[in-house]
């Protein structure tokens, strides 16, 4: 008796074992205080520059075992001095809230509030530059093995449960969304490629007679990093119909990089999104829909998912390890209208944007910024302000991430 209560005993300790449970615990508290100078829009002649500083706060549970994952990620987002000291606010919320089921070795099915980040971010990114972050609440279904991934997403958005005619008016920036990506890497050869097709529905009916008009994107991702060597190119275009005209627009983005050291490199790069011909009767300007914009066009954010006249952006950016705890990267944009504006030239000027990073200790670092933009006469008729003033913009940010507990069993 004693040895069969011994073999059962080992045999349930061996199946806790094989389950592997992973329990783990998360904590973010990011601070960044800011002098704008001009950023996100050009300043006009007599315009004080604002100071500020806005904080992060993250708390997130996460849960794994061999075929289940789940995550819980709860922020609270605002400014220093937005609230009393006793003053209750709204904007505690739950960033991430999802479940992930596996299936053998390559299957699973994720469903909740997630995350969702592909390639380069361009398109459909978490936009964690932002305090609030991009999130959807979606079912995501997927196939990996070593070569191949494969997602198919689908969401549907809801206000309220009295809304008849599907009529929705919330929050979330579209009705329903559906997206395919499929990636490849090779074995052999460091070459990557990416193809992703979506399709965003997006309300223009009335309360009673809900109707959905829907804009299709379809594009491209590709990776090549052979030796000291990157190299990328993406190209997106986009149909469909908009709230009065059909949509044709396009972006097209390439980017060559070399390591000539391991604390040293060197990238160029061109961007284009197609802006509106005035002569057609469509809409041909690219709308770059829910991707990380802070990555694209310059750090002082004039340019986000899309422009009527279009964007050409000629970049450069000089990255160097200054220490092993230090880092250095410095960005060129020299930006361009796709479209001619009237009489006006095309170009809108020069920015230029510096960036620190330093790992002061474990789980702790510390980042400052500095960005200038030398705008022309074309960029006051796109975005306001003057030219003649100094624009720029400083920022110091400290990043505390810990893990706070992890426990297996």
């Amino acid at each position: 008796m004693r040895k069969l209560l011994l073999t059962a005993a080992l045999a349930f300790s061996a199946a806790v074992c094989a389950q592997n449970n992973v329990l783990s615990i998360d904590a973010q508290l990011r601070t960044r205080g800011e002098h704008d100078n001009g950023a996100h829009t050009p300043r006009s002649e007599g315009t004080q520059a604002a100071n500020f500083i806005s904080e992060r706060a993250r708390l997130s549970f996460n849960f794994n075992r061999q075929d289940l994952q789940l995550k819980a990620s709860i922020q609270h987002t605002g400014l220093w001095g937005q609230d009393g000291m006793n003053t209750s606010n709204e904007r505690a919320t739950v960033n991430e809230a999802w479940a992930k089921m596996k299936f053998g070795n390559h299957f699973f099915a994720q469903l909740g509030r997630m995350q969702l980040a592909y390639d380069d971010e361009r398109i459909l990114g978490a936009s964690d530059w932002n305090n609030n972050g991009n999130w959807h609440d979606a079912l995501r279904l997927g196939y990996s093995d070593f070569h191949n991934s494969l997602h198919i997403i689908l969401a549907m958005n809801q206000d309220d449960t009295s809304n008849r005619g599907d009529y929705y008016n919330g929050p979330m920036p579209y009705k329903n969304m559906q997206a395919l990506w499929y990636h490849y890497q090779a074995f052999r050869v460091p070459f990557s490629v990416s193809l992703m097709a979506l399709n965003i529905g997006y309300e223009r009916g009335t309360e009673n007679h809900g109707r959905t008009n829907y804009l299709q994107t379809y594009g491209t991702d590709i990776n090549f990093r052979p030796q000291s060597w990157n190299i990328h190119a993406a190209f997106y275009y986009q149909m469909g119909k908009t709230a009065l005209r059909k949509v044709q627009a396009w972006l097209a983005s390439g980017s060559i990089g070399y390591s000539f050291a391991p604390e040293l490199g060197l990238s160029v790069g061109y961007d284009l999104m197609s802006g509106n011909d005035y002569n057609k009767n469509e809409w041909t300007a690219f709308d770059a829909l829910y991707g990380t914009h802070h990555k694209f066009f310059g750090t002082m954010d004039y340019f986000g998912s899309t422009l009527s006249c279009g964007l050409q952006d000629l970049n450069a950016s000089l990255t160097s390890r200054l220490s092993h705890k230090v880092k250095l990267k410095v960005d060129y944009h020299y930006l361009m209208t796709d479209k001619q504006l009237n009489t006006l030239g095309k170009s809108l000027g020069h920015e230029i944007d510096a960036q620190v990073t330093a790992n002061i200790m474990k789980d702790v670092t510390l980042t400052a910024g500095y960005s200038t933009m030398l705008g022309t006469v074309t960029m006051d008729y796109v975005k306001g302000g003057s030219h003649d003033q100094w624009q720029d913009w400083a920022w110091l940010q400290l990043n505390i991430n810990p893990r706070l507990f992890s426990s297996k069993w």
